[in-house]
């Protein structure tokens, strides 16, 4: 009997560890914006300058939908491939966790990536852009804001191009995502 109880305990810490091991998206963002194979800028919707943009309603709308952006990326060198590997298996073990639902997978000259959102399908509070490149590295873009829905992302895009937003204000993360 006493074995019995022992073995059950050992099983039930065993399962506890594992479900609380992994990692958010969050905590990972945290855990490696001071690593210095990382850039990591935080920005506010505003940046983006729509404010002068001929944008539709629709346009509009989305916009306003939008709080900030976090973006997270591994700049990738001949000195950090073993890394860069590793934490590229890391970013997508998290997002294969079921709260996230795929919204498309993007396949490019540029590299492979995905877009994924947290929420309700017509309310969105996160939409997550991952893409990475054999050569340069991987990025992650957080999108935050409120009720955001799928068609926003595509008005989105279609407002930035409208605009006359650049990339300024975005440093050298902005390097790396043109380039």
């Amino acid at each position: 009997m006493k074995n019995t109880v022992k073995f059950i305990g050992m099983v039930m810490m065993v399962l506890l560890a594992s479900c609380s091991s992994q990692q958010s998206l969050q905590e990972y963002y945290v855990d490696n914006s001071e690593n210095p194979n990382f850039i990591s800028i935080d920005v506010p919707a505003s940046i983006l300058k729509m404010d002068e943009a001929n944008l539709t309603e629709a346009e509009s709308k989305a916009i306003a939908s939008l709080r900030k952006f976090n973006l997270l990326a591994f700049k990738k060198t001949d000195s950090n491939v073993a890394e860069y590997k590793s934490e590229k298996i890391k970013v997508k073990q998290i997002l294969k966790n079921d709260d996230f639902v795929e919204l498309m997978k993007i396949n490019s000259q540029y590299g492979k990536g995905v877009i994924k959102y947290l929420g309700d399908e017509d309310a969105i509070d996160e939409v997550i852009i991952y893409g990475d490149s054999k050569d340069k590295g991987f990025a992650l873009i957080r999108v935050l804001g409120k009720d955001m829905n799928p068609a926003h992302i595509v008005q989105l895009m279609q407002a930035i191009q409208k605009s006359d937003y650049k990339g300024e204000g975005l440093g050298e993360i902005g390097d790396f995502l043109k380039g």
